[in-house]
């Protein structure tokens, strides 16, 4: 049976590149269910970009008329505007993909951060904890983006969800371990059951222009030098976003169980998990890969003299040396592992990057 038919789903960033896959995902599944998004479209990367992925999800929508759909342009830090929402639309499961990527931007705008990634996510979990006002069935799931950002500088490897995270060495990684200390106070004092998604380095076609593969793509394109950080002794755990996405999907049909413990009080019904590939990889070997998928594809020319636009530098202020995903408690929860390999994926932003831009 699946346990999302006949919902009512709030997709916050639906615009946004995992929200977006999302929301395509569900429609694709072809059962009947109600799915509102929400996305403030700012202008923190390319806006036509989100503009491509909201029309790409209007034509599945009108190719699936069992879903109702509804995009909604506004934002998380408008309580008002959450409460009319919650209000209005009365969701069984929320999925909250809406924060303010990157952690380098998160040095030079630390604003934009708190808006919406603690005074944001604060609104979303006051909305669910009155969703149960007067006896209403209100919210069955809160489930919430949080990042492989939290591990910090972890020197143990890998990652697993059990491991200390006091120490975020930047302001984005800070503001999602705050949502995770939010979201477990809120559960535990409300009974909201809520999971909480550690992703590790999503990527794929119509991605994110700030993230490596992305911009690398770009700089090459135009003829300029890339920078590879730690003199390309750094790796990242990439993730294909088609893996995140039933990931999430998985997880938005089982909540954490909701308990009553010795205390007589509830036991907060609440998870965290890791989406990741479990398979690290050198960024040196990551930039192979890419402009061999980029010279095949078409997008860079046969003869591209890739040394010429290379340059190896230090270490960026807030990055880390790996990222490495522990995913056997996703493995044992919900029969699921990522498996996409590097390569495959690559290769299918590579086309998607050919054809978008009509190279």
């Amino acid at each position: 049976m699946n346990k999302l038919t006949d919902k009512n789903i709030i997709i916050t960033g639906a615009a946004g590149f995992i929200g977006a896959n999302l929301v395509m995902e569900l429609m694709r599944s072809g059962k009947p269910m109600t799915l509102i998004g929400l996305d403030n479209m700012n202008d923190y990367y390319d806006v036509s970009l989100k503009e491509y992925r909201l029309s790409e999800i209007e034509k599945l929508a009108q190719a699936n008329p069992q879903i109702s759909w509804t995009f909604i342009k506004g934002d998380l830090a408008d309580k008002a505007l959450i409460d009319s929402i919650f209000a209005d639309h009365k969701p069984d499961i929320v999925v909250n993909l809406a924060a303010q990527a990157g952690v380098r931007y998160s040095i030079e705008n630390p604003d934009a951060y708190i808006q919406s990634n603690l005074i944001g996510f604060y609104n979303i979990l006051e909305a669910c904890r009155h969703s149960y006002d007067n006896g209403a069935k209100g919210v069955e799931h809160l489930v919430y983006a949080s990042s492989s950002s939290v591990y910090g500088g972890n020197k143990k490897v890998p990652f697993a969800t059990d491991d200390m995270v006091d120490n975020p060495i930047s302001l984005y990684a800070a503001t999602k371990k705050s949502n995770e200390l939010l979201a477990h106070a809120y559960s535990k004092l409300y009974n909201i059951p809520s999971t909480g998604l550690r992703f590790f380095t999503v990527y794929g076609p119509a991605g994110r222009p700030d993230m490596a593969y992305f911009g690398f793509t770009n700089k090459l394109l135009k003829g300029e030098t890339i920078q590879i950080f730690n003199y390309g002794n750094c790796k990242r755990d990439f993730t294909y976003v088609d893996d995140i996405v039933e990931g999430v999907k998985r997880v938005m049909m089982k909540a954490p169980e909701r308990k009553v413990g010795e205390d007589g009080l509830p036991e907060p019904p609440y998870a965290v998990y890791n989406i990741g590939n479990s398979n690290p990889e050198n960024l040196l070997d990551f930039v192979d890969i890419l402009q061999q998928e980029l010279v095949r594809a078409g997008v860079l020319p046969g003869d591209y003299n890739f040394e010429e636009h290379k340059k190896l530098v230090p270490m960026q202020p807030g990055d880390v040396p790996i990222t490495y995903a522990d995913t056997s408690a996703l493995e044992r929860d919900f029969g699921f592992k990522p498996s996409t390999s590097l390569r495959e994926g690559l290769r299918r932003f590579a086309e998607w990057y050919k054809e978008f831009y009509k190279i």
